[in-house]
């Protein structure tokens, strides 16, 4: 059935062209929204080792398999790009057009059609052909440079900075406002360049403005909010967890001091020469004690301290559990969509899309009779029954086990141009 719901991007068609890292997180994000998001899969898979049945960014949409290499390709993607408000490819700058499915030519058949490009160093510059990964594309913006401590090596964030924070976010940021336009009077299409060093640099602007007023200095672990203040960082405990402690302000400070159970000995923290040694003081206090006990201690007051969870941990904390923050679905546990929405709220309304899983429903719902045509060799043209995409607003029914294909086992961020007998123009940034 049709992939709609009650989420504000309810009637929205999205296409994404397959490929790894923001740019299916960002359909990911519209499709929890409500959109119909149709994932364009190609034959022999994307190269990420993940079993789909668990990739968890290809919840809520519907695959269908396309080799753009092969001669009908670019014409069926034309065609759900001519039915759709919004294409997503994340390939490096041309290799769409080369394709046959770039800007210029979905245009032409949808002139409203919102063309959403993902890569890590944009569409031009020096370095625009080139590979990358996260970690690259913030070294470069400065962004890398604020992580770690004073006498260490930055450290790397996982993929959540770049990738999905100015990535994926500053995508659909563009999509959305493309699309207001494109459906205003007079309104039209456009193209949508979202590179992650454009974001992340973006997302630099506070810590910037600091830096001009001579309020942050340019290392790591001298500032405020960098881990410099001995009131603002992690702390072990005895039993080797940790602790999070943001007490900026003086009221919240005091109560921190009182409840850490140090008030009358810690030395000022207006004073900086004295840091090291306030810091040694609270770090000494905490290992005297567990991260349960001092969860215990600070739990419901205003001293800004959090006990520092894994990621097996979060979703059982009291407060996430009360908010459901986390939601098990189709028998996976996974963030529940974000942000929240007090007459459309979105929902979590399929397991992860099965590549070609989807061909003839969305052959038949998007009108496109040519994708259950000459399917390419591998393709999979009929889904179990999955009770759970039957009812929009979010049923958690489990799907029934569907037969997947062995992927060799190998890094979850490698590029689809490292795979054997893929072309290093296949490949994008991220």
């Amino acid at each position: 059935m049709a992939q709609t719901g009650n989420g504000p991007l309810s009637g929205v068609r999205v296409v994404e062209l397959a490929g790894i890292g923001p740019g299916p997180f960002a359909a990911m994000l519209l499709a929890d929204l409500g959109a119909d998001v149709v994932r364009v899969d190609r034959p022999g898979g994307s190269g990420i080792s993940i079993d789909p049945a668990h990739d968890l960014t290809n919840r809520g949409k519907r695959s269908v398999l396309v080799d753009l290499k092969a001669p009908e390709g670019p014409e069926r993607v034309l065609d759900l790009a001519e039915r759709a408000d919004v294409l997503i490819e994340g390939f490096r700058p041309g290799v769409a057009e080369r394709l046959g499915v770039g800007p210029e030519h979905c245009l032409a058949r949808n002139p409203r059609l919102v063309y959403g490009r993902m890569t890590g160093w944009g569409q031009d510059g020096p370095l625009a052909d080139t590979a990358g990964h996260d970690i690259g594309y913030i070294a470069l913006t400065g962004a890398l440079g604020m992580t770690g401590t004073a006498d260490g090596p930055p450290v790397a964030p996982a993929n959540l900075l770049g990738d999905y924070a100015g990535g994926s976010l500053y995508l659909v940021i563009g999509i959305l406002a493309a699309l207001q336009h494109a459906r205003a009077e007079g309104g039209s299409g456009q193209v949508v360049d979202a590179a992650i060093v454009d974001g992340t640099a973006h997302l630099t602007t506070m810590i910037r403005g600091m830096l001009e007023a001579g309020a942050w200095q340019d290392r790591r672990a001298a500032n405020l909010l960098d881990g410099g203040a001995p009131f603002y960082g992690t702390y072990e405990t005895a039993d080797g967890g940790h602790m999070a402690v943001g007490a900026l302000e003086q009221r919240f400070y005091a109560e921190f001091l009182r409840l850490l159970g140090i008030a009358d000995e810690a030395p000022p923290r207006e004073d900086l020469a004295k840091w090291g040694e306030l810091r040694t003081a609270i770090a000494d206090r905490f290992r005297t004690r567990t991260r349960e006990e001092w969860t215990a201690v600070f739990e419901g007051s205003d001293a800004c301290v959090s006990p520092v969870l894994s990621l097996r941990e979060a979703p059982a904390h009291p407060h996430l559990a009360a908010r459901g923050t986390f939601v098990e679905h189709a028998g996976l546990t996974q963030p529940a969509p974000a942000p929240r929405f007090s007459r459309t709220p979105g929902a979590v309304r399929g397991a992860p899309a099965l590549p070609g899983a989807d061909t003839e429903e969305v052959a038949r719902d998007w009108d496109v009779p040519a994708l259950t045509t000459a399917s390419p060799e591998g393709s999979t043209t009929a889904r179990p029954e999955d009770p759970s995409t039957a009812h929009p607003e979010g049923s958690t029914t489990a799907r029934p086990e569907a037969p997947t294909t062995a992927r060799p086992e190998g890094p979850s961020t490698a590029h689809p141009e490292n795979r054997p007998g893929a072309g290093p123009e296949e490949g994008p940034q991220r």
